[in-house]
C-alpha cells in the first residue's frame, strides 16, 4: 500500500481515545467505578468470583479499545458487559447472603424443636410433676382475666422487638404446656413505658407480641390458637416516673385461656 494512504490510516487507529463522545468516556468511568466498588467486597468476591473475573476482563478490553485502536460503539459494549456482570455478581451475593441466613434460622428452629421432643419423652411422672408445677406458677397470678404469665423485657434488647436467646427456654415451657393442654388458646399482649412517642410504643409492643407469638409457632403451637394485641404505654402496672417502675411496664403478658379455649374479653 502506498505510504500517503497507509499514514492517515495508522493515525486514525491511534486516535481511538480521543474520539470518544463524553457519554462514552462517562460510561467507561461508570464501569471503572462499578468494578473498584465489587473488587473491594469480599462477600461479592467469595459468592461470585467468576463473574467479578468476567467483569474485570470486560473492562480491561473497552479501556483497552479506547485507549488505542477500538471503535466508541466496541467501548460501550464491553463497557456495558463489565457493568452487567458486576451487577450478576452483586446479586449473587445478596442471593448468597440471605440464603445463608435463613439456614441459620433453619437450624435454630430446628434445635429448639428437638429440645422440645426431649422434653416431651420424659417418662409419665416427671411430666405430671412438671405439669403441677407449672401450674401452680400459673395459678399464682390468676385473675379476672384467667391465667396470666409475665415475661419481663429483659428477654429483648432495649428499643427492639427481636427475642434474645434467653427468651427460648421460657417459651419452650410455654408451648410444652400449649401441647398438654391441645384446647387452651393464649392471647399475647405487648406493653411499653412512656418513653417515646406513643405511636412507636404502639408498634414496639404489638412488635414484642408478635415474636413470641412466632416462636410458640415454630415450636408447634398452631396459628389459631394464638391472638396478639399491643397495648403500648396503656395498662401500666407502675408508675412510669421512676427505672423500676418503667422496666415493670415495659413486658409481655401471656394470657391463657380456660381448659374449653374461653379467653376472657380483650382489654
Amino acid at each position: 500500500m502506498n505510504k500517503w494512504l497507509l499514514a492517515p490510516l495508522l493515525m486514525l487507529g491511534l486516535s481511538g481515545c480521543s474520539s470518544l463522545s463524553s457519554t462514552d468516556q462517562q460510561l467507561l468511568g461508570e464501569a471503572q467505578a462499578g468494578f473498584n466498588r465489587i473488587k473491594n467486597d469480599a462477600d461479592i468476591l467469595r459468592a461470585a468470583p467468576k463473574d467479578v473475573v468476567r467483569a474485570s476482563e470486560s473492562l480491561a478490553r473497552a479501556e483497552r479499545l479506547a485507549s488505542y485502536w477500538g471503535s466508541a460503539e466496541d467501548v460501550r459494549h464491553y463497557a456495558y458487559l463489565s457493568q452487567r456482570y458486576g451487577e450478576i455478581a452483586r446479586q449473587h451475593s445478596l442471593t448468597l447472603l440471605n440464603q445463608e441466613r435463613l439456614a441459620q434460622l433453619e437450624l435454630e428452629r430446628q434445635r429448639l424443636q428437638l429440645t422440645l421432643r426431649e422434653a416431651q419423652l420424659l417418662n409419665v411422672q416427671q411430666q405430671t410433676a412438671w405439669l403441677a408445677e407449672q401450674m401452680a406458677l400459673l395459678q399464682g397470678v390468676e385473675g379476672e382475666r384467667g391465667l396470666v404469665m409475665t415475661l419481663g423485657d429483659v428477654l429483648f434488647e432495649v428499643g427492639a422487638a427481636e427475642l434474645l436467646p434467653a427468651a427460648s427456654r421460657t417459651l419452650l415451657q410455654v408451648a410444652h404446656f400449649l401441647q398438654m393442654h391441645p384446647k387452651r388458646r393464649v392471647r399475647i399482649e405487648g406493653y411499653t413505658d412512656n418513653t417515646g412517642s406513643v405511636d412507636f410504643n404502639l408498634q414496639l409492643s404489638r412488635a414484642r407480641a408478635q415474636s413470641v407469638a412466632d416462636l410458640l409457632q415454630d415450636l408447634g403451637i398452631g396459628a389459631e390458637r394464638i391472638e396478639v394485641v399491643g397495648h403500648g404505654i396503656a395498662f401500666p402496672v407502675a408508675e412510669n416516673a421512676s427505672s423500676r417502675g418503667r422496666a415493670q411496664n415495659r413486658r409481655v403478658e401471656i394470657v391463657f385461656s380456660d381448659e374449653q379455649g374461653r379467653l376472657s374479653a380483650e382489654r
